[in-house]
């Protein structure tokens, strides 16, 4: 893995710049155009072509230094698909999460079928490296013979139980609508190749809970009290460093008009 400094060397853009531009376009609604803009009212003149080729050479990075540091998902997993436009043309991601909404891992395929259903335990498994205790599924009986067919041949299978229920299954279909938001503005993807790379980007902004600053009037200024989302315990706070540290504030402190920024990392 790269250092942070060899990650960037010889990019004309310096790096807090980039990662800006890369954290804004993952996190919020907003176009390459919207970005160009906002960073042309801050001196910056870039192309929205430039933003594109960034999003595709930093995210696996960043993905990379997050996973070092993830604590493990539950062993309760809920497994479901939805659907992305690519080319005018509907996809299928599949994606599973643990219990408390934590992603464990998606897959983007063109088919709706048994093998697709297949490959996503297969990573899953691997990324996780142990078995879950339950796997709970929708109603489609493709995903519910590739279970079966996947849990037979792995040697800890046994130990793992598939089952469908539509009750729990419901945590995943909200947690969808969270990827869903982001993706619509996009109004699509145009390469199949490139689209799992954003996705990836997607997701990793989601695993990382926000910090909301909470601001309360105090006679020598604001006094700052943290509150983190949900799910980020100890082991979530150390990946958000470790993957974060170098990215700088929503503005950074150099553009003009801005001051008093605290740095959260």
């Amino acid at each position: 893995m790269l250092c942070i400094d060899e990650l960037f060397k010889g990019r004309h853009f310096d790096r807090e710049i980039i990662i800006l531009c890369v954290r804004w376009y993952l996190r919020f609604k907003l176009s390459y155009g919207d970005l160009v803009e906002m960073m042309a009212e801050r001196g910056v003149d870039l192309a929205h072509t430039t933003i594109m080729r960034w999003i595709q050479r930093f995210v696996p990075e960043f993905e990379k230094r997050w996973n070092r540091f993830a604590y493990k998902a539950g062993r309760s997993w809920r497994v479901d698909e939805t659907y992305v436009k690519i080319k005018g043309r509907w996809t299928y991601l599949y994606r599973a999460v643990d219990s408390d909404g934590k992603t464990i891992d998606f897959l983007l395929r063109a088919n709706r079928d048994v093998a697709a259903a297949k490959a996503l335990f297969q990573r899953a498994f691997k990324c996780q490296g142990r078995s879950p205790r339950a796997i709970t599924l929708d109603g489609y009986q493709a995903s519910r013979r590739a279970a079966g067919e996947f849990l037979g041949e792995h040697r800890r299978g046994g130990r793992t139980e598939a089952r469908s229920s539509k009750y729990l299954d419901n945590l995943i279909e909200q947690d969808h609508r969270s990827i869903k938001l982001r993706l619509g503005p996009m109004l699509g993807f145009k390469r199949f190749r490139r689209a799992p790379i954003a996705i990836a980007g997607i997701e990793l902004m989601h695993r990382i809970a926000p910090i909301r600053l909470t601001h309360t009037a105090t006679r020598g200024g604001f006094s700052a009290s943290v509150r983190r989302a949900r799910g980020c315990g100890d082991g979530h706070s150390r990946a958000r460093r470790a993957c974060l540290s170098e990215i700088p504030p929503r503005v950074p402190a150099a553009f003009p008009g801005r001051r008093g920024l605290c740095r959260l990392s």
